[in-house]
């Protein structure tokens, strides 16, 4: 049955993804989860719009997707919550630890919490995909 989908499917130009049972996926993501002050969501999105995402794609990241919570109950004001995905998890550790020694981070960190940290706290959670999961 999959050989017959597979053979349809290229003569229609597209393919299935090839995966054994035992392999792993491509990619790894990471979900992270930023809890800000009262009043410094703005600012957290100004420091990622103007230096952050392009930081961390210089430093090997492919930032997937940025969200914010709709309802006041689940921190509207105060969470941003975005998808990295990377090549491997050894990838992900090398680009946080680039990003992090990057003197551009450092001067754009610092300019941007001269009047106090932006974050009280981050919350991570690497991710694989599953089997049938459209994103891999």
């Amino acid at each position: 049955m999959r050989l017959a989908l597979t053979v349809g499917l290229l003569l229609f130009g597209m393919t299935l993804p090839v995966l054994a049972a035992d392999d792993k996926p491509s990619r790894v993501f990471e979900l992270r989860t930023y809890h800000t002050p009262d009043g410094k969501l703005v600012d957290l999105h100004k420091r990622f719009r103007d230096h952050t995402c392009a930081l961390l794609k210089k430093h090997g990241a492919e930032l997937v997707g940025f969200w914010t919570p709709q309802d006041e109950k689940d921190g509207k004001a105060k969470t941003l919550i975005y998808l990295v995905a990377y090549p491997s998890r050894e990838a992900a550790t090398q680009t946080w630890k680039a990003f992090q020694a990057d003197p551009e981070w450092q001067k754009a960190k610092a300019a941007s919490e001269v009047d106090g940290k932006l974050t009280e706290k981050v919350d991570s959670v690497f991710l694989e995909p599953t089997d049938y999961s459209a994103m891999k």
